[in-house]
């Protein structure tokens, strides 16, 4: 999942090269970095090229929210180095 999510903002106008973790499982759940079935999806932390340009994070940012169906607290986009 991670690497479908990475492939396709990575083909979005000025997002650039992205890496992203995806946390799913119960709250607290650290462990758990690998989507099934049975997890939802809790938090997602992507880090890409593109993200020091506030269109492009808010870009990235409603794409997840549309995607997995959680609040904006649950994503954090940062600038990749």
């Amino acid at each position: 999942m991670e690497s479908r999510l990475e492939e396709l903002l990575s083909n979005v106008e000025g997002v650039g090269e992205v890496e992203v973790i995806i946390m799913t499982g119960d709250e607290g759940n650290t462990e758990n970095f690998s989507i099934s079935s049975k997890n939802e999806v809790t938090g997602v932390l992507v880090a890409a090229q593109g993200a020091g340009s506030a269109v492009t994070v808010q870009n990235i940012q409603q794409a997840i929210m549309a995607l997995f169906q959680i609040d904006a607290n649950k994503i954090r986009i940062m600038k990749m180095k």
